[in-house]
């Protein structure tokens, strides 16, 4: 299983969370990108090497990058908005090639929530972003994987599976955030068999539908036993990232959600 370093964006550098992380054997990860936890214009060629050995020496890979969603937006009505916002992915993608990472989350974008403008020309916006950095993504060797996150104006594990389809490049998949589907009342055991042919990795963590979280297993509502059989009958466990969100005993909070979910009958492996 994959370990998301979000519960460190504060607290330490993503190099520094790894090293820990490592030492209680966890090996593989995935990085949101936020300084100053991992922001491409503070981390110089000199430390990207450093820290691509410091890696090596933990015996650590990073299977993803996450751009985020909240400073950028590939939807946006402003075309040099869009250009920023593709540029900075274009940054993650040239830290991903630095430091061997072949997946890079991005967000479709967001559109206002009042006055809206309409889908079509939203979805024509973030159309000409992905024209940018799709040949960006295929030069690199890198995997672009959008996600399905609440504020944005594709929610939907259907909505990405459309674009998807549409863009019809195997450059571009989804990672869908059984957390943020379940916020939304969007089935994810559902969601996942339904459309896992689309689907590069999983996030999983819990949520209630009234507050949105990314919570320890079984505080919410989520059905663990059937998400399970389904990443066993889909993506496997390999292709799964944990994203519990929890500052405080972070390390106690990853190994109970290895217990929790060992014990709802998912084959976790070593």
């Amino acid at each position: 299983m994959i370990i998301n370093t979000f519960s460190y964006l504060w607290s330490s550098t993503a190099i520094d969370a790894i090293a820990e992380l490592t030492e209680n054997g966890y090996k593989t990860f995935e990085v949101p990108i936020s300084s100053p936890h991992c922001w491409p214009d503070e981390i110089s060629a000199a430390e990207r090497t450093a820290a691509k050995t410091r890696l090596a020496d933990c015996g650590a890979s990073i299977r993803s990058l996450n751009a985020g969603g909240y400073d950028i937006n590939l939807a946006s009505p402003g075309a040099n908005m869009r250009r920023k916002s593709v540029e900075h992915i274009k940054s993650v993608i040239d830290l991903a090639v630095a430091w061997d990472v072949h997946e890079v989350v991005i967000s479709p974008g967001t559109r206002r929530p009042m006055i809206s403008p309409s889908l079509e020309r939203t979805y024509g916006w973030m159309y000409e972003s992905l024209d940018e950095l799709i040949p960006m993504a295929r030069q690199a060797g890198t995997r672009l994987l959008m996600e399905n996150t609440p504020y944005c104006f594709t929610p939907t594990i259907e909505d990405l599976a459309g674009i998807v389809r549409t863009v019809n490049d195997d450059v571009l998949k989804i990672v869908f955030d059984a957390a943020n589907a379940a916020y939304i009342e969007d089935d994810p055991v559902a969601g996942l068999l339904s459309y896992h042919e689309a689907i590069g990795l999983v996030h999983i963590s819990d949520t209630g539908v009234d507050i949105w979280g990314h919570d320890p297993i079984g505080t919410g509502v989520i059905d663990w036993e059937g998400l399970g059989s389904a990443v066993e009958e889909t993506c496997g466990v390999e292709n799964v990232v944990l994203e519990i969100i929890r500052e405080e005993d972070t390390l106690s909070e990853f190994s109970q959600a290895m217990q929790d979910l060992a014990s709802r009958g998912w084959k976790l492996g070593d």
